[in-house]
Protein backbone atom coordinates (compact mmCIF):
# COMPACT_ATOMS: atom_id res chain seq x y z
CA UNK A 1 0.00 0.00 0.00
CA UNK A 2 2.92 2.45 1.26
CA UNK A 3 4.73 1.81 -2.37
CA UNK A 4 1.21 2.43 -4.33
CA UNK A 5 0.86 5.79 -2.34
CA UNK A 6 4.51 6.94 -3.01
CA UNK A 7 3.89 5.89 -6.87
CA UNK A 8 0.68 8.08 -7.05
CA UNK A 9 3.03 11.22 -5.08
CA UNK A 10 5.28 10.97 -7.78
CA UNK A 11 3.27 11.09 -10.77
CA UNK A 12 1.23 13.88 -9.49
CA UNK A 13 4.39 15.93 -8.88
CA UNK A 14 5.93 15.53 -12.10
CA UNK A 15 2.29 16.51 -13.65
CA UNK A 16 2.58 19.19 -11.55
CA UNK A 17 6.22 19.87 -12.58
CA UNK A 18 5.02 20.04 -16.10
CA UNK A 19 2.19 22.12 -15.87
CA UNK A 20 4.11 24.77 -13.67
CA UNK A 21 7.23 24.98 -16.07
CA UNK A 22 4.48 24.73 -19.00
CA UNK A 23 3.01 28.14 -16.90
CA UNK A 24 6.06 30.12 -16.77
CA UNK A 25 7.11 29.39 -20.22
CA UNK A 26 3.75 30.74 -21.48
CA UNK A 27 4.05 33.80 -19.40
CA UNK A 28 7.66 34.93 -20.76
CA UNK A 29 7.38 35.08 -24.13
CA UNK A 30 7.34 38.40 -25.29
CA UNK A 31 5.08 40.07 -28.09
CA UNK A 32 6.22 39.70 -31.10
CA UNK A 33 7.50 43.45 -32.14
CA UNK A 34 5.56 45.48 -35.14
CA UNK A 35 7.73 48.20 -37.18
CA UNK A 36 5.91 50.77 -38.14
CA UNK A 37 7.31 51.41 -41.72
CA UNK A 38 8.59 54.63 -42.06
CA UNK A 39 9.26 57.39 -45.21
CA UNK A 40 11.90 59.99 -44.91
CA UNK A 41 11.46 63.48 -46.78
CA UNK A 42 13.64 64.95 -49.11
CA UNK A 43 13.76 68.44 -50.88
CA UNK A 44 14.33 68.38 -54.52
CA UNK A 45 15.33 70.39 -57.34
CA UNK A 46 14.34 70.74 -60.93
CA UNK A 47 17.29 70.37 -63.45
CA UNK A 48 17.34 72.86 -66.12
CA UNK A 49 20.68 72.53 -68.40
CA UNK A 50 22.09 76.06 -69.61
CA UNK A 51 25.07 77.45 -70.22
CA UNK A 52 27.54 77.94 -67.59
CA UNK A 53 30.44 79.95 -67.62
CA UNK A 54 33.55 77.95 -65.79
CA UNK A 55 34.52 80.78 -63.29
CA UNK A 56 38.26 80.11 -62.44
CA UNK A 57 39.15 81.10 -58.35
CA UNK A 58 42.63 82.09 -57.02
CA UNK A 59 43.73 84.46 -54.81
CA UNK A 60 47.26 87.09 -54.12
CA UNK A 61 48.36 89.99 -52.59
CA UNK A 62 48.80 93.13 -54.15
CA UNK A 63 51.65 94.59 -55.64
CA UNK A 64 52.04 97.83 -56.64
CA UNK A 65 52.72 98.34 -60.36
CA UNK A 66 55.14 100.86 -59.73
CA UNK A 67 57.39 100.17 -57.12
CA UNK A 68 61.09 101.27 -56.76
CA UNK A 69 63.90 100.72 -54.41
CA UNK A 70 65.55 104.02 -53.90
CA UNK A 71 69.23 103.75 -53.86
CA UNK A 72 72.21 106.18 -53.41
CA UNK A 73 74.77 106.56 -56.89
CA UNK A 74 76.86 109.04 -54.78
CA UNK A 75 78.46 109.57 -51.34
CA UNK A 76 77.59 111.78 -48.94
CA UNK A 77 75.39 113.23 -45.63
CA UNK A 78 71.51 112.62 -45.65
CA UNK A 79 70.23 116.91 -45.57
CA UNK A 80 67.25 117.58 -44.08
CA UNK A 81 63.65 118.39 -45.86
CA UNK A 82 60.75 119.69 -45.77
CA UNK A 83 59.26 116.62 -45.39
CA UNK A 84 59.94 113.57 -43.43
CA UNK A 85 61.69 110.88 -45.01
CA UNK A 86 59.28 108.10 -43.53
CA UNK A 87 56.74 105.27 -43.96
CA UNK A 88 53.65 107.42 -44.92
CA UNK A 89 54.88 110.43 -46.26
CA UNK A 90 53.67 110.55 -49.65
CA UNK A 91 55.00 113.09 -52.44
CA UNK A 92 53.84 114.28 -55.93
CA UNK A 93 55.79 113.38 -59.24
CA UNK A 94 59.64 115.04 -59.43
CA UNK A 95 59.22 116.51 -55.46
CA UNK A 96 62.60 116.06 -53.88
CA UNK A 97 62.91 112.70 -51.91
CA UNK A 98 65.84 112.89 -50.30
CA UNK A 99 68.45 115.94 -50.92
CA UNK A 100 72.69 114.12 -50.18
CA UNK A 101 75.08 117.13 -49.12
CA UNK A 102 76.92 118.31 -51.77
CA UNK A 103 79.06 120.95 -51.25
CA UNK A 104 82.15 119.32 -51.77
CA UNK A 105 81.25 118.16 -54.95
CA UNK A 106 80.04 121.29 -56.29
CA UNK A 107 83.41 123.49 -55.09
CA UNK A 108 85.08 120.52 -57.69
CA UNK A 109 82.74 121.30 -60.38
CA UNK A 110 83.68 124.80 -59.94
CA UNK A 111 86.79 124.42 -60.39
CA UNK A 112 86.61 121.82 -63.45
CA UNK A 113 84.63 124.71 -64.85
CA UNK A 114 87.24 127.43 -64.37
CA UNK A 115 89.78 124.64 -66.21
CA UNK A 116 87.68 124.87 -69.32
CA UNK A 117 87.10 128.99 -69.08
CA UNK A 118 90.79 129.32 -69.05
CA UNK A 119 91.64 126.38 -72.07
CA UNK A 120 89.05 128.54 -74.23
CA UNK A 121 90.24 131.74 -73.26
CA UNK A 122 93.91 130.63 -73.65
CA UNK A 123 92.72 130.01 -77.58
CA UNK A 124 90.85 132.59 -78.46
CA UNK A 125 94.25 134.89 -79.39
CA UNK A 126 95.21 131.78 -81.85
CA UNK A 127 91.64 131.33 -82.76
CA UNK A 128 91.42 135.03 -83.97
CA UNK A 129 94.60 134.76 -86.34
CA UNK A 130 94.17 131.37 -87.88
CA UNK A 131 89.99 130.82 -87.52
CA UNK A 132 88.67 134.57 -88.18
CA UNK A 133 85.65 133.12 -89.46
CA UNK A 134 84.89 131.05 -85.84
CA UNK A 135 86.69 133.45 -83.58
CA UNK A 136 83.21 135.33 -82.83
CA UNK A 137 81.17 132.22 -81.91
CA UNK A 138 83.69 131.20 -79.54
CA UNK A 139 83.78 134.81 -78.12
CA UNK A 140 80.30 135.15 -77.66
CA UNK A 141 80.57 130.97 -75.78
CA UNK A 142 82.80 132.57 -73.39
CA UNK A 143 79.79 135.52 -72.58
CA UNK A 144 77.42 133.26 -71.66
CA UNK A 145 79.42 131.29 -69.57
CA UNK A 146 78.38 131.34 -65.90
CA UNK A 147 80.30 129.10 -63.44
CA UNK A 148 77.10 128.86 -61.62
CA UNK A 149 75.17 127.59 -64.09
CA UNK A 150 75.22 124.53 -65.95
CA UNK A 151 77.71 124.96 -68.83
CA UNK A 152 76.22 125.53 -72.69
CA UNK A 153 77.04 123.22 -75.17
CA UNK A 154 79.96 124.07 -77.39
CA UNK A 155 80.10 125.29 -80.64
CA UNK A 156 79.85 123.35 -83.45
CA UNK A 157 82.33 122.92 -85.60
CA UNK A 158 82.88 124.39 -89.15
CA UNK A 159 85.44 122.25 -90.47
CA UNK A 160 87.58 119.33 -89.50
CA UNK A 161 91.10 121.61 -89.04
CA UNK A 162 88.89 123.77 -86.49
CA UNK A 163 87.76 120.80 -84.75
CA UNK A 164 91.37 119.30 -84.73
CA UNK A 165 92.66 122.22 -83.18
CA UNK A 166 89.91 122.57 -80.46
CA UNK A 167 90.99 118.98 -79.14
CA UNK A 168 94.22 119.22 -79.61
CA UNK A 169 94.24 122.03 -76.82
CA UNK A 170 92.28 119.60 -74.23
CA UNK A 171 88.90 121.99 -75.10
CA UNK A 172 86.73 118.60 -75.46
CA UNK A 173 88.32 116.89 -72.91
CA UNK A 174 87.60 119.36 -70.04
CA UNK A 175 84.33 119.71 -71.60
CA UNK A 176 83.21 116.14 -71.11
CA UNK A 177 84.75 116.09 -67.70
CA UNK A 178 82.52 118.81 -66.47
CA UNK A 179 79.20 117.64 -67.86
CA UNK A 180 80.50 114.50 -66.08
CA UNK A 181 80.81 116.07 -63.17
CA UNK A 182 77.32 117.90 -63.42
CA UNK A 183 75.71 114.51 -64.10
CA UNK A 184 76.88 113.40 -61.04
CA UNK A 185 75.74 116.07 -59.24
CA UNK A 186 72.22 115.75 -60.39
CA UNK A 187 72.33 112.83 -58.59
CA UNK A 188 72.55 114.60 -55.16
CA UNK A 189 68.82 115.17 -55.25
CA UNK A 190 66.31 112.51 -55.33
CA UNK A 191 63.18 113.48 -56.69
CA UNK A 192 59.64 110.91 -56.92
CA UNK A 193 59.81 109.30 -60.49
CA UNK A 194 55.45 109.63 -59.89
CA UNK A 195 53.00 110.39 -57.25
CA UNK A 196 53.06 108.18 -54.72
CA UNK A 197 54.00 107.00 -51.00
CA UNK A 198 56.89 106.04 -49.26
CA UNK A 199 56.64 102.48 -47.73
CA UNK A 200 59.73 101.89 -46.25
CA UNK A 201 63.19 103.85 -44.74
CA UNK A 202 66.43 103.08 -43.78
CA UNK A 203 68.19 106.20 -43.25
CA UNK A 204 67.43 109.55 -41.60
CA UNK A 205 68.83 113.11 -42.05
CA UNK A 206 72.41 113.45 -40.82
CA UNK A 207 73.69 109.81 -41.89
CA UNK A 208 76.25 109.41 -43.95
CA UNK A 209 74.79 108.02 -47.34
CA UNK A 210 77.59 105.51 -49.09
CA UNK A 211 77.31 105.06 -52.88
CA UNK A 212 75.16 102.09 -53.54
CA UNK A 213 73.28 102.25 -50.58
CA UNK A 214 69.43 101.81 -50.67
CA UNK A 215 67.84 104.01 -48.66
CA UNK A 216 63.61 103.15 -48.93
CA UNK A 217 60.77 101.90 -51.08
CA UNK A 218 58.82 103.98 -53.36
CA UNK A 219 55.09 103.11 -54.24
CA UNK A 220 52.66 104.21 -56.73
CA UNK A 221 49.31 104.05 -54.50
CA UNK A 222 47.04 104.20 -58.04
CA UNK A 223 47.24 100.75 -59.71
CA UNK A 224 48.23 97.79 -58.11
CA UNK A 225 48.61 94.14 -59.85
CA UNK A 226 47.86 91.02 -58.24
CA UNK A 227 49.61 87.99 -59.61
CA UNK A 228 47.46 84.76 -59.22
CA UNK A 229 48.34 80.73 -60.73
CA UNK A 230 45.67 78.92 -62.39
CA UNK A 231 45.30 75.31 -63.88
CA UNK A 232 47.70 75.12 -66.64
CA UNK A 233 44.57 72.97 -68.40
CA UNK A 234 42.87 77.04 -68.96
CA UNK A 235 46.37 78.57 -69.74
CA UNK A 236 44.96 78.58 -73.71
CA UNK A 237 41.78 80.43 -72.17
CA UNK A 238 43.03 83.32 -70.30
CA UNK A 239 42.96 86.29 -72.37
CA UNK A 240 44.43 89.59 -71.77
CA UNK A 241 41.80 92.09 -71.51
CA UNK A 242 39.28 90.00 -69.78
CA UNK A 243 37.15 91.16 -66.91
CA UNK A 244 38.00 89.93 -63.39
CA UNK A 245 35.81 90.10 -60.28
CA UNK A 246 37.70 90.70 -57.09
CA UNK A 247 36.47 89.82 -53.32
CA UNK A 248 38.71 90.71 -50.33
CA UNK A 249 39.16 88.23 -48.20
CA UNK A 250 35.82 88.55 -45.38
CA UNK A 251 34.17 88.77 -48.79
CA UNK A 252 32.15 92.78 -47.92
CA UNK A 253 33.97 94.76 -51.22
CA UNK A 254 34.48 93.56 -54.25
CA UNK A 255 36.70 95.22 -57.19
CA UNK A 256 36.68 95.32 -60.98
CA UNK A 257 39.96 94.70 -62.60
CA UNK A 258 41.34 92.91 -65.91
CA UNK A 259 43.79 90.42 -67.21
CA UNK A 260 46.96 92.86 -68.22
CA UNK A 261 49.93 90.08 -68.97
CA UNK A 262 50.05 86.16 -69.03
CA UNK A 263 53.25 84.22 -68.56
CA UNK A 264 54.59 82.26 -71.12
CA UNK A 265 55.96 79.46 -69.49
CA UNK A 266 54.04 77.26 -67.41
CA UNK A 267 55.47 75.99 -63.79
CA UNK A 268 56.85 72.19 -64.18
CA UNK A 269 56.66 71.55 -60.48
CA UNK A 270 52.89 72.74 -60.19
CA UNK A 271 51.62 72.88 -63.61
CA UNK A 272 50.58 76.10 -63.22
CA UNK A 273 50.60 79.54 -64.86
CA UNK A 274 50.50 82.88 -63.74
CA UNK A 275 48.07 85.44 -64.60
CA UNK A 276 48.82 89.14 -63.67
CA UNK A 277 45.52 91.43 -63.33
CA UNK A 278 45.41 95.43 -62.39
CA UNK A 279 43.09 96.82 -60.24
CA UNK A 280 42.20 100.56 -59.20
CA UNK A 281 40.86 101.84 -56.36
CA UNK A 282 41.59 104.09 -53.72
CA UNK A 283 40.64 101.70 -50.65
CA UNK A 284 43.54 99.23 -52.01
CA UNK A 285 46.72 98.87 -49.89
CA UNK A 286 49.74 96.90 -50.89
CA UNK A 287 49.67 93.70 -49.45
CA UNK A 288 45.88 93.19 -49.18
CA UNK A 289 44.97 89.50 -49.88
CA UNK A 290 41.91 89.44 -52.94
CA UNK A 291 40.22 86.13 -54.79
CA UNK A 292 39.65 86.70 -58.30
CA UNK A 293 37.49 84.72 -60.01
CA UNK A 294 38.25 84.80 -63.99
CA UNK A 295 35.94 83.46 -66.33
CA UNK A 296 37.64 81.40 -68.97
CA UNK A 297 34.94 79.23 -70.94
CA UNK A 298 31.39 78.30 -70.99
CA UNK A 299 30.00 74.77 -70.92
CA UNK A 300 26.88 74.35 -72.85
CA UNK A 301 23.93 71.75 -71.38
CA UNK A 302 25.68 71.48 -67.65
CA UNK A 303 23.94 72.56 -64.33
CA UNK A 304 25.96 73.91 -61.37
CA UNK A 305 25.62 72.05 -57.79
CA UNK A 306 27.23 72.02 -54.81
CA UNK A 307 29.91 69.54 -54.41
CA UNK A 308 28.79 68.03 -51.39
CA UNK A 309 26.02 66.40 -53.51
CA UNK A 310 28.81 64.32 -55.60
CA UNK A 311 28.79 60.55 -54.80
CA UNK A 312 32.60 58.94 -55.51
CA UNK A 313 32.74 61.92 -57.60
CA UNK A 314 30.85 60.87 -60.43
CA UNK A 315 27.40 60.56 -59.49
CA UNK A 316 24.08 61.94 -57.63
CA UNK A 317 20.91 61.23 -56.66
CA UNK A 318 17.85 61.49 -58.13
CA UNK A 319 14.20 61.05 -57.81
CA UNK A 320 12.34 58.30 -60.23
CA UNK A 321 9.09 58.71 -60.16
CA UNK A 322 8.13 61.04 -57.40
CA UNK A 323 9.67 58.51 -54.37
CA UNK A 324 12.53 56.36 -55.80
CA UNK A 325 15.45 57.48 -55.00
CA UNK A 326 18.37 56.65 -57.71
CA UNK A 327 21.78 56.61 -58.00
CA UNK A 328 22.23 58.90 -61.59
CA UNK A 329 25.65 58.81 -63.20
CA UNK A 330 26.96 62.11 -64.56
CA UNK A 331 30.31 64.05 -65.98
CA UNK A 332 31.92 66.75 -64.30
CA UNK A 333 33.32 68.88 -66.11
CA UNK A 334 35.14 70.66 -63.53
CA UNK A 335 35.80 71.27 -59.85
CA UNK A 336 35.58 74.97 -58.44
CA UNK A 337 36.31 75.35 -54.55
CA UNK A 338 33.15 74.54 -53.45
CA UNK A 339 30.54 73.65 -56.30
CA UNK A 340 30.95 71.63 -59.35
CA UNK A 341 29.90 72.18 -63.36
CA UNK A 342 28.08 68.87 -64.72
CA UNK A 343 26.89 67.22 -67.16
CA UNK A 344 24.75 64.19 -67.94
CA UNK A 345 21.01 65.03 -66.55
CA UNK A 346 18.14 65.12 -68.40
CA UNK A 347 16.07 69.10 -68.06
CA UNK A 348 13.35 68.53 -65.06
CA UNK A 349 15.22 65.28 -63.70
CA UNK A 350 15.19 65.80 -59.62
CA UNK A 351 18.11 65.75 -58.01
CA UNK A 352 18.27 66.22 -54.26
CA UNK A 353 18.99 70.11 -52.79
CA UNK A 354 20.89 69.02 -50.01
CA UNK A 355 23.09 66.07 -49.28
CA UNK A 356 20.70 63.66 -46.95
CA UNK A 357 22.49 61.21 -44.74
CA UNK A 358 22.09 57.05 -45.22
CA UNK A 359 20.91 57.55 -48.77
CA UNK A 360 21.23 54.61 -50.86
CA UNK A 361 19.73 53.66 -54.37
CA UNK A 362 16.56 51.85 -54.13
CA UNK A 363 15.23 54.36 -51.14
CA UNK A 364 11.88 55.27 -51.13
CA UNK A 365 10.81 58.82 -50.30
CA UNK A 366 8.59 61.72 -50.39
CA UNK A 367 9.38 64.66 -52.00
CA UNK A 368 8.98 67.93 -49.38
CA UNK A 369 7.90 71.20 -50.24
CA UNK A 370 9.74 74.16 -48.73
CA UNK A 371 7.83 77.05 -47.37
Amino acid sequence: MRKIILAILGALLIIGAIFLGNYFIDNNQKPKPTFKKSINTVFVQNVKNTEVPIVLTANGNLVAKNKIDIFSEVQGVLNTSNKAFKPGTAYNRGEILLSINSDEFRASLKSQKSNLFNLITAVLPDLRLDFSSDFKKWEDYLKSFDINKSIPELPSFSSDKEKYFISGRGILTAYYNVKNLEVRLSKHLIRAPFKGVLIETLVTPGTLVRSGQKLGEFIDTDIYELEVSVNSEFADLLKVGNAVELTSSNKSKTYEGKVVRVNGRIDQISQTINAYIQVKDPDLKEGMFLEANLIAKSETDAIEISRKLLVNNNAVYTVKNDSVLTLSEINPVYFGAENVVIKGLKDNDKILAQPFPGAFDGMIVNIGKKD
